[in-house]
């Protein structure tokens, strides 16, 4: 991946293909992947896109694998769970952009958000934390005897140890998740995928607990991230990297940055905002590739596409999931994997892997109308290593989607299924996160 950077700022203005590349290029995208990607390569995929969100769909695999995967190649998605999930793990999970993996050494940059959920859920007379105080205290004192716990364990104590009422584990549960949304306690890892929790100071490093970033500093450390992990941006896309609401504040940050030289002023061919061309900036580190040359499946929550406004900007690719969407009035599928060709959204799919019979199930297939004359070919060989990535033996194709009949010539050793298979078989319901 050749790049250069002095055309783009001396000129203060870029291609809506150079925007692409560049955005691309921060991300991490048109490296050389491997095969045996190690702890190494998995840190370095994680300080390029600062966050990991979490997802609970595993409808072919969960959201946080994906990322890596895309960037990487197939990887031992066991020495991910070793690095983020064991004890004493140098990442931790809290309410970043949303449910996310950040270094445990970032949980300070995070207290204006614990403070502003308190405010907001935990202090008015009538809110659940003030009426269910009893149930706070139990929690908190269960995890300072025990250390570290999962839901159904203090569950089952309070059972055993109360007579008459006691606290089920809903109860239980939401407590946990609001000592966790105001910094009290932290997840210690997961058994499968149901979260452990401890109190913070069990987790979080000491130093780190006794220096809480103050607002106005975390936010613009926050923004100077999201500006890298972007490498050009609007405000709105920056704001919502961390999902901060507090514009002025924002807006104030990417001042200082532009000041200092950190972040240059730029405008993007096509980007509008309000019937006017809309103000970005390029981090001033932001390498702009001459090309980029690589072929993925993404996540919907891939920094790339997880920002829908943006991915529109960037791509032009109108993306939204149907989980929600009852099954015949979906357009797409269930669970649409945009997928990513050189440097462009050109296209889509819906995948299912269906552990009993070993097969990969593409339940739907689509193109966009950028794609490449090598796209069929390209997307084949993505679908065969996402295969063998999940330990699937084969592959099976629907008729449902205009790329479908691509990918059957591609995938000669493919079988198929019939197309309404994508309106039976995509029916899981969405879990909380944790389960």
């Amino acid at each position: 991946m050749k790049s250069t950077r002095s055309n783009a700022k001396r000129s203060n203005t870029l291609s809506s293909a150079q925007a692409r590349r560049v955005a691309l290029a921060a991300q991490g995208f048109g490296g050389a992947r491997t095969t045996s990607a190690g702890t190494r390569q998995l840190n370095l995929a994680l300080a390029r896109m600062k966050t990991l969100q979490i997802d609970s769909v595993n409808v072919f695999a969960r959201s946080h694998y994906m990322p890596l995967f895309s960037r990487l190649g197939p990887y031992d998605t066991a020495a991910l769970d070793r690095l983020v999930f064991a004890r004493k793990a140098p990442y931790v999970e809290y309410w970043a952009h949303v449910a996310a993996l950040i270094p445990a050494t970032d949980w300070g940059l995070f207290r204006f958000r614990m403070d502003d959920l308190r405010a907001k859920y935990g202090t008015k007379p009538d809110s659940w934390p003030v009426v269910h105080a009893d149930v706070m205290d139990w929690v908190r004192s269960e995890l300072a005897a025990r250390g570290p716990l999962r839901p159904a364990q203090i569950d089952h104590n309070a059972k055993e140890a109360r007579r008459g009422a006691w606290w089920d584990w809903d109860v239980v549960k939401n407590a946990l998740e609001l000592l966790w949304m105001f910094g009290e306690v932290a997840i210690a890892g997961r058994r499968g995928f149901e979260r452990t929790y401890a109190l913070a100071e069990h987790v979080i490093p000491r130093e780190v607990l006794d220096n809480p970033v103050p607002r106005t500093e975390a936010i613009h450390e926050l923004v100077r991230r999201a500006s890298a992990a972007y490498g050009v941006a609007t405000a709105s896309d920056i704001a919502d990297y961390w999902r901060i609401k507090d514009r002025p504040v924002v807006m104030a940050a990417i001042y200082d940055l532009e000041e200092a030289g950190e972040l240059l002023p730029v405008q993007v061919e096509g980007w509008q905002s309000a019937g006017r061309p809309a103000k970005a900036w390029l981090h001033r580190d932001a390498a702009l590739p001459r090309g980029i040359d690589t072929a993925a499946i993404l996540t919907p929550f891939d920094p790339v596409v997880w920002f829908r406004d943006r991915a529109e900007r960037l791509f032009g690719f109108e993306y939204r999931i149907e989980i929600y969407t009852p099954a015949p009035q979906r357009r797409y599928g269930y669970y649409s994997l945009p997928v990513l060709i050189g440097d462009d959204l050109v296209g889509r799919v819906d995948l299912k892997a269906d552990r009993a019979r070993s097969t990969l199930m593409v339940q739907s297939a689509w193109w966009e109308q950028s794609r490449p004359p090598d796209a069929p070919a390209r997307l084949a060989e993505q679908l065969r290593s996402a295969a063998r990535w999940q330990g699937l033996e084969s592959l099976s194709i629907s008729g449902w989607g205009d790329a479908t009949g691509d990918l059957a010539r591609e995938l000669a050793e493919a079988s198929r299924h019939e197309a309404n298979t994508a309106l039976t078989l995509n029916t899981p319901v969405r879990a909380s996160v944790d389960e």
